[in-house]
């Protein structure tokens, strides 16, 4: 075994909702690639024995991908069970005797930040802790403050190196490939900047609610869910600098830079949204203020992004589900008129499925001299056998490779951005289920042009060349 591979995973909160949804599924898969053949002990509070965790796995796994029937059973022998109270130092006993001779776990922390003092302290009396790496789950705090304690208490055991903070989004294939598409390929650099870029956009949409999950998203709101943690990882990936070798220290620099090249958010350039109905969803607060839609406009003080905004929005009951980086560039000082012209752009498509797509104005079919749009479709896979995005992330958390992971500077450069306009208490404007948010959004925080609208597979336009990948 690599030196640096993890020799046992421990993970808290095994009986837990994100465990029956996508770790179990995760390790499944690992095993089944040959990333995972190490002792897995689950720790929970739930006065179960390990047949009733085997049977937990077993019903997570049929219900979200599919048994394998030869790699569960060799998950099901990895498998190990400690059922016990955090705050009863005879759990990290029991934990210690589980890990028997492992002398590189990885204790993955799957459960609210506000344990994770207790957990970390009584792993580092019993020895736990020792040449041993910590995964914890977003979020990092709920703004700077918290998010600094939370740094000090993890960095009171555990060095930053052995620190892997998990942000999914950045084990997803189609925001990796941003990155791989701008930096390999020697057209993109040319007009990949403030001379030819005149907005870019970031929209995350879902055509769906809170689904039960009220009382966590009332704590939350948009914001915290999902712009300064994922979306705010996808602005790294398109505005970063090539960096200039690719190890993981190398390309994290370079999306720090990023972000403190941010001025904070000023409330002038954010609009919150609530949609309709959400104050009767179980668990939400019949007075609540939690934004359920966000749109923002930030600008990066950079050399290539001076005076180009960055729009980004995310919501729920919006139209469709889909996200997507959507850059439009300036108008050519062409001697054409404006009305041959369609605004060129490009387009990265994340999810539902990942494509690449480049707009632009051909002459309309024939002989008048006029202009058309055109789409050049450059990319577009879904991939069958890609690996999930927890699957990725565990499997290079347990390699010891930080690259997809979220540095401390990072996450605490993501929060002094956010923060100012999060204390202003801005207000909250309602929308309908099915629209694009409040109205509010075209009047303050619109792109020049206006917002593009994602088109979905099934609306796409006849003036669409594909290429496939």
């Amino acid at each position: 075994m690599n030196k640096s591979q993890s020799d046992a995973l421990v993970f808290f909160g095994a009986t837990g909702d994100l465990a029956y949804k996508k770790i179990f599924p995760a390790l499944q898969a690992m095993v089944k690639r040959g990333r995972l053949d190490v002792p897995v002990i689950g720790v929970a509070k739930a006065g179960w024995n390990l047949e009733q965790f085997r049977a937990r796995a077993r019903d997570s796994v049929e219900k979200h991908g599919g048994i394998d029937a030869e790699a569960f059973a060799k998950l099901c022998g990895l498998f190990r069970y400690v059922d016990g109270d955090y705050n009863d130092p005879l759990t990290f006993q029991a934990i210690r005797q589980e890990l028997g001779g492992a002398e590189r776990p990885a204790h993955y922390l799957a459960i609210p930040p506000l344990l994770f003092e207790t957990v970390v302290e009584q792993l580092a009396k019993t020895g736990c802790a020792k040449s041993a790496r910590v995964v914890v789950e977003k979020p990092f705090g709920h703004d700077l403050s918290s998010a600094q304690e939370l740094n000090r208490i993890l960095h009171s055991v555990f060095s930053e190196t052995e620190i892997f903070r998990i942000d999914h989004y950045l084990g997803k294939r189609p925001v990796n490939n941003v990155v791989i598409f701008r930096f390999a390929n020697a057209f993109m650099e040319p007009f990949w900047n403030r001379n030819y870029i005149e907005s870019v956009q970031i929209t995350m949409a879902e055509d769906f609610g809170v689904q039960g999950r009220g009382s966590f998203f009332d704590q939350t709101g948009a914001i915290r869910d999902v712009v300064q943690n994922h979306l705010f990882q996808v602005l790294s990936n398109v505005a970063m600098e090539p960096p200039v070798r690719t190890d993981s220290e190398t390309i994290r620099d370079e999306k720090v830079k990023v972000l403190k090249a941010i001025r904070p958010l000023d409330t002038n350039d954010l609009v919150r949204g609530q949609f309709r109905g959400y104050r009767e969803e179980p668990g939400v607060r019949h007075d609540s203020k939690v934004e359920t839609f966000a749109a923002l406009r930030l600008e990066i003080d950079s050399w290539r992004w001076k005076d180009v905004p960055f729009f980004i929005r995310a919501g729920k009951n919006l139209p469709v589900t889909c996200t997507e980086v959507f850059a439009r560039f300036r108008k050519p000082p062409t001697v054409l008129r404006d009305s041959l012209l369609s605004r060129n752009h490009m387009r990265f498509r994340i999810s539902p499925e990942m494509a690449i797509a480049i707009g632009a104005t051909a002459m309309s079919a024939g002989e008048v001299f006029e202009g058309r749009h055109i789409e050049i479709m450059a990319s577009r896979n879904v991939c069958p056998d890609e690996m999930d995005a927890y699957e990725r992330v565990l499997s290079d958390a347990m390699a010891g490779d930080p690259t997809l992971f979220a540095r401390q500077d990072y996450v605490e450069e993501a929060w002094r951005i956010v923060d100012p306009a999060l204390r202003a208490d801005t207000p909250v404007y309602e929308y309908e289920q099915g629209s694009w948010g409040p109205s509010e959004v075209e009047q303050r925080v619109s792109p020049d042009g206006g917002w593009h609208t994602p088109i979905m597979k099934d609306d796409e336009s006849p003036n669409q060349n594909t290429v496939p990948c």
